[in-house]
Formats: C-alpha cells, structure tokens, sequence
C-alpha cells in the first residue's frame, strides 16, 4: 500500500465516480481502475461498490477511509517540516563550543544568524575540546567548535583562526605595567589554569621555557579564573581570546620570544554533509572570524 495509492482512493471516494476522479488526478480512468484494483488485493478487501451511475465506498471502504486521511495528512506535515528545514523556515541547530569562543565569538554569529533565520530553533552546549569532539561524534551537536587538534573521531575541519597565549595578572602584581615578558621570567610564580586543551598548551610551555609550573588552582570558569587571579592567588596563562573581557579586573601581558599558539577550527563528523541550517551557521562564523583577525593584523 502506497501513499499515492490512498490519495487516489480518497479521490475517488470524494467523488464517487473513477470517472470523475480521474479527470482530477490527470490520470487515465483505466490507470486509477488497476490502482485500485491493486489496493483492494493488498488489503484483502472490496472497498467499493461500482456502478454505472456512481461508485460507494463498502464497509471496509468507509473503515479505510478515515485511517488515510490522517496518513495523509501526517505525510504532509512531514513533507512541510522537512521543506521548511531546507529552506530554513524551521528545524533545530545545535552548536558546541568551547567557552572562550561561546563567549567572546559566537554572540555576534549567532545574533546574525538569528535575524536571517528566525525560525529556525538554535541551542548552544559549551564544554572543552575533548567533550565537543565527542558531541561531534555523536551527533549530540550539529557543529563544534574546539581548539586543535582534535581527538576521538573522524571530522572534518575548518580552521577559523590562530591565536598567541598571553599571561593574565592582577593590577597589583609586579608585572603588571609591563608589555611584554619572557615567559622564563615567571617561573618562580604560581599559576591559576585554565582546565582542558588550553591547560595542556600553557602547560607545555612553561616546559619548553625551562620550568615546571606550581598549581595553585585550576578551574573551568573563565570569569572564576580572572577573579582568583584578581585576588593574588596566581597568574594565567591564557588564550588572548580567554582574556578579553578580563581587562578591568586583571591586567593583560603580551610573551616575548617562543610565543605559545592555539588554532581553532570548527569540525563536523566526516562523510556526513552538514544540514542546510548548519552550513548557514558555518558560513557566517568563518567569514566573521577571519574578518575580524585580518582586521586585527594577526
């Protein structure tokens, strides 16, 4: 039994004529005859008295014809909803990404994305690299965006923007009129880090500088890192992106020499292409970054 089987079925009972509902469907009467034909033998049923002055539905006509309406309908509704997804009339895009960029990247994305596409339902899950790849790979997220590179799947990537690591001290601090330091003349200070992919980059660092970092605390908060960095507790070493709205709390100091780097890239599971909305997203966020690093020299 077929779709276009019912519709034809539905004709012909509206008009109780295959004559007549032939003429609509712009079918030839003995086309919609076997159709029907067809369907009874499927269905193990007559479902229609026939006649030469009108054709009636039987019983098993009038017990099919209500149960092909609603499938009908339902066919229809599926049909809009997946038109509307296409053309971004409606549907659901779920991004990933990790905090710094959620925060100081995606506001303006996402704000633009929202005014040419209204409809279209748009939720945001912020974790660290390791857990949006995975949400990648699941597909808990439509698109993820992490800093490189990433682990546990096959993605694809678009690389969006690199960016230097900066130390993050508080105004009090001895350092804190300077401009720019060494990263080897920190060494005997304690650190505040940044939890995930960001870590493991400052981390090694500190180590290709010729020291062993002391921990004084670690958090996965950037507003919970600028404010125990504000307290004296430690400094941060940070991507410059994490640092941005830090500035009137902490003070922001540029690395001389061997600057570390973070790369980040959106990724989506590979052989899967992206839905349209998705796409839509990934457009307007290369084209802002990479706007707005080339505006900025780096």
């Amino acid at each position: 039994m077929d779709l276009y089987q019912l519709e034809y079925f539905l004709e012909a009972a509206r008009q109780r004529s295959f004559t007549r509902a032939a003429e609509k469907l712009h079918l030839a009467q003995a086309a919609l005859s076997e159709q029907m034909r067809k369907l009874e033998l499927d269905l193990g049923a007559v479902l229609f008295h026939r006649s030469r002055r009108e054709t009636t539905l039987t019983a098993a006509g009038e017990a099919l014809r209500g149960h092909a309406e609603i499938l009908i309908t339902q066919a229809q509704t599926a049909r809009r909803a997946v038109s509307d997804v296409e053309m971004l009339r409606g549907g659901r895009l779920v991004i990933g990404a990790i905090p710094s960029v959620s925060a100081c990247v995606l506001p303006g994305v996402i704000a633009e994305f929202r005014r040419q596409y209204p409809a279209v339902e748009l939720s945001l899950l912020e974790g660290t690299s390791e857990s949006v790849a995975q949400w990648v790979e699941l597909g808990r997220v439509d698109l993820g965006v992490v800093q490189m590179p990433a682990v546990g799947g096959r993605f694809e990537e678009t690389e969006l923007f690199a960016e230097p690591f900066v130390l993050l001290v508080s105004h009090g601090h001895g350092l804190a009129g300077r401009r720019r330091v060494l990263l080897a003349e920190v060494a005997g200070e304690s650190f505040v880090f940044y939890r995930g992919r960001a870590r493991d980059t400052a981390q090694a660092a500190c180590r290709a500088a010729g020291f062993e970092p002391r921990i004084a605390c670690e958090s996965s908060e950037l507003e919970t890192i600028r404010s125990l960095v504000d307290s004296g507790l430690g400094i941060a070493l940070l991507p410059e992106l994490a640092t941005r709205n830090a500035k009137g709390k902490c003070a922001v100091i540029r690395l001389s020499g061997e600057v570390p780097k973070r790369r980040v890239a959106t990724l989506q599971k590979s052989g899967q292409p992206p839905s349209p909305s998705a796409a839509v997203f990934k457009s307007l966020l290369v084209t802002q970054t990479r706007k707005a690093h080339k505006k900025s020299g780096r």
